[in-house]
């Protein structure tokens, strides 16, 4: 067992980066937190193993027979006004322990105003952005590993240009026996534009991620820590507008020392009362606190916080995202058990 968890985790460390990290890609809406639970336990947690089919887009993993005819439908109001959500379903196949997943990712950009070369206005214009995943799980003979992927077709529309794509996620989670700790690891995106939106093909934003939670004996918490982007080990850059200059006007950059560095690629998350009536969630990433922290001010960044309460068949759900002392994002979601 344990040769097989440590070359499963040895697979995902070696795979080496063909992307960069934010910015740089196509489709990148695929990597925003898919739902109220996911962002306030800070964005990105793979450990999930339960009732919510939202978990089965980030991670297919953990599909399982909890999920069974549950719907999720979960809606973002982010910046400006852009609005993204993801719907998604479960469906366990007869008797059997076979379980198939469907999810949607939808991105709404807003209007804008349109502009030829001279300055005179043309038309209003929109964009947006659709993914359609169907995902599946296999849990390996005579183990508590799990084996999941996902195919995903992307489609995308930017005023007059549109694009297609497809995608595949694959994860592998670990359940210890008679116990609530699981270990899971995932790499997402893999996959190709099939049309670009003009002459040139872009990369999708591939990332591995890799998840270890458990749940406190005496205490009615479960915690989990993720690690995200660890396709690629250096994600951390100087910013300018954080430079000193000295009395002789030399300037010195900001500098990424290693810890630094490695708390960026850091998740931390914890889920007070998670089979109760009352969920109560808290997380924190660290990339997003770093990269957005203001000078002299507490603008908690990177801080989420959210709750689901369980009524009958339903479970609603809410999570605040803080980004900066300007910016922060509302997420809502709704949990049907059919």
């Amino acid at each position: 067992m344990r040769n097989q968890f440590l070359f499963i985790f040895l697979f995902f460390i070696s795979v080496t980066s063909f992307a960069q990290v934010g910015g740089k890609h196509v489709y990148s809406f695929l990597n925003l937190a898919h739902g109220p639970r996911q962002s306030a336990l800070g964005g990105k947690v793979i450990t999930l193993y339960d009732y919510d089919p939202t978990a089965a887009i980030l991670n297919p993993a953990s599909i399982n027979t909890e999920m069974h005819n549950q719907v999720s439908l979960n809606y973002t109001s982010y910046f400006a006004d852009v609005n993204y959500g993801t719907a998604s379903y479960a469906l366990q196949i007869g008797e059997t322990a076979h379980v198939i997943h469907a999810g949607v990712n939808y991105i709404n950009y807003g209007t804008f105003d349109g502009y030829d070369a001279n300055g005179t206005f043309t038309e209003t214009f929109s964009g947006g952005d659709v993914a359609v995943s169907f995902g599946y799980a296999y849990n390996i003979p005579n183990t508590t590993i799990h084996v999941g992927a996902n195919a995903k077709f992307i489609s995308s529309k930017l005023e007059q240009y549109s694009s297609f794509g497809i995608a595949t996620d694959i994860g592998f989670m670990y359940l210890a026996p008679e116990s609530n700790f699981r270990v899971s690891a995932v790499a997402r995106n893999i996959g190709t534009q099939l049309s670009p939106y003009h002459e040139t093909y872009e990369s999708l934003p591939f990332e591995v991620i890799l998840g270890i939670s458990d749940q406190l004996e005496n205490l009615p918490l479960r915690w989990h820590i993720t690690l995200d982007n660890m396709q690629k080990w250096n994600i951390g850059f100087s910013n300018p507008n954080r430079a000193q200059v000295d009395l002789d006007g030399t300037r010195k950059e900001e500098s990424v020392n290693v810890i630094n560095n490695a708390l960026r690629h850091m998740i931390i998350g914890v889920e007070l009362f998670p089979e109760s009536i009352i969920n109560l969630r808290l997380g924190y990433n660290f990339r997003r606190g770093e990269e957005l922290r203001i000078e002299e001010q507490r603008a908690f960044a990177g801080l989420n916080a959210g709750f689901a309460i369980k009524l009958n068949s339903f479970r609603v759900s809410y999570a605040y995202a803080k980004y900066s002392a300007a910016a922060a994002s509302n997420y809502f979601g709704l949990n049907i058990d059919f």
